[in-house]
């Protein structure tokens, strides 16, 4: 386990139709990962089965869709999707960024 996360020194993870990320750091117990996206690029609605979520806004702006209650999202604003809450997103600005929390940590990207 990393104690600190560097920005500057760690690459964007290319995830393909304009949205990259960067995990911050993990415990068993919990994630953070940065999340960039080029304007317009969509989030796609899901729901995880494991997992609770909490997305702030870092940059940018989002249409945000939560459990199908619409809100346009900016800076310092956040979203809360426990797990089976369906949830997605649609980026209004480019570059505009998500840090995303999981709990528990989302091994699939690791």
């Amino acid at each position: 386990m990393q104690h600190y996360f560097d920005n500057a020194s760690t690459a964007w993870t290319d995830l393909g139709d304009g949205i990259r990320r960067k995990i911050v750091g993990h415990t068993p117990g919990l994630m953070s990962v940065l999340v960039q996206f080029d304007k317009g690029a969509v989030g796609t609605a899901h729901a995880h089965e494991a997992h609770d979520q909490i997305a702030f806004v870092v940059a940018g702006s989002f249409e945000v869709d939560v459990a199908g209650s619409k809100r346009i999202l900016q800076f310092g604003d956040a979203f809360i999707a426990p797990r089976l809450q369906f949830h997605g997103v649609v980026a209004l600005e480019q570059d505009s960024v998500l840090l995303d929390q999981f709990s528990p940590r989302r091994d699939d990207f690791l």
